[in-house]
């Protein structure tokens, strides 16, 4: 059976290139060359955030096979954000790109229903069938059990889509939940593991990946590496690289032997490479768009050589 999870690794492959680049914006992190030329109202706040959001999708399309879209960043400025945040999903699409709505959805069984209808399925509008915002992939929080995540497994099937279920999150504090023991010594981020196991085991493809996989952070590598064993049929999406301090030479421990496995995230590295140490000597703030490629094609090639060397 060919997935969703297929059609990321043939891009990955296509690209040689196991990277996606978040895109999380912000309004105060649009260069000031870009900013200058709209109002300072919220319609043309957002306007300048697409004009920037576009020039770096226009700059790595070729190159890196996914994008993730944070959701969080396009709902703070209101209705106009959320126009934004579907133009920029139908605009990645068209660059054929892989798109992965970061929602980190999870509710009660029929509110669960309506978040997964509106990433991964279809409502009727006008008489008609039809995506609402036209995503592959989405991430989900399951902590609230299995009846909040399964709606989105559902979807999964019936439209050919994926999910990211939160397993161990790269954030500093995610250690305290996730990694509570239970009362059989167990951490409770190993047990989400092997409920993800179970809730994609009907959804395996050619490639032996499900498409309903899982988010492991690339903070802690020790993790990475047990989550890999315990998890042989889920494909990692993998944040914490660059800003976070994720190295390429841990998370290279996601990866299978055959260098598969993973996908790593990179968002502030890539969208204000233009400001870092190691390009703001190379390239001007207009040039913004080129730096971040620059640091595309940097990461890919760190990342691809410490997979090689695992």
């Amino acid at each position: 059976m060919r997935n969703a999870m297929d059609v990321l690794i043939e891009k990955i492959k296509k690209y040689n290139n196991p990277t996606v680049i978040g895109v999380d914006t912000r309004y105060d992190m649009v260069p000031a060359c870009v900013r200058n030329k709209y109002s300072k109202d919220i319609e043309g706040m957002c306007r300048a955030m697409l004009e920037y959001s576009k020039a770096l999708i226009d700059a790595t399309y070729d190159i890196v096979p996914a994008v993730k879209l944070q959701s969080a960043y396009f709902e703070m400025y209101g209705v106009e954000g959320i126009k934004l945040y579907k133009t920029m999903i139908d605009y990645c699409k068209e660059k054929g790109m892989v798109v992965m709505a970061d929602v980190k959805r999870g509710d009660i069984g029929s509110t669960s229903a309506g978040y997964s209808r509106a990433y991964l399925g279809k409502n009727t509008i006008e008489g008609e069938e039809r995506p609402v915002f036209d995503v592959d992939f989405a991430t989900v929080n399951p902590y609230m059990g299995s009846d909040c995540v399964m709606p989105f497994v559902e979807d999964c099937k019936k439209y050919d889509k994926g999910i990211f279920v939160l397993v161990k999150t790269s954030n500093k504090s995610s250690g305290e939940i996730q990694d509570v023991k239970a009362e059989d010594g167990e951490e409770i981020y190993k047990k989400v593991a092997k409920l993800v196991n179970k809730w994609g085991e009907e959804l395996i493809g050619e490639n032996g990946y499900s498409s309903v996989s899982s988010v492991v952070g690339a903070t802690y590598p020790k993790q990475l590496q047990e989550l890999r064993e315990i998890m042989p049929n889920s494909y990692f999406l993998i944040p914490g690289y660059g800003a976070q301090g994720g190295k390429a030479e841990d998370i290279a421990l996601g990866f299978d032997k055959n260098g598969l496995g993973g996908i790593v995230n990179a968002t502030r590295s890539l969208m204000c490479a233009y400001k870092s140490d190691l390009w703001k000597d190379k390239f001007t703030e207009e040039e913004y768009a080129k730096a971040t490629r620059a640091e595309a094609i940097r990461m890919r090639d760190e990342l691809n050589e410490a997979i090689k060397n695992r």
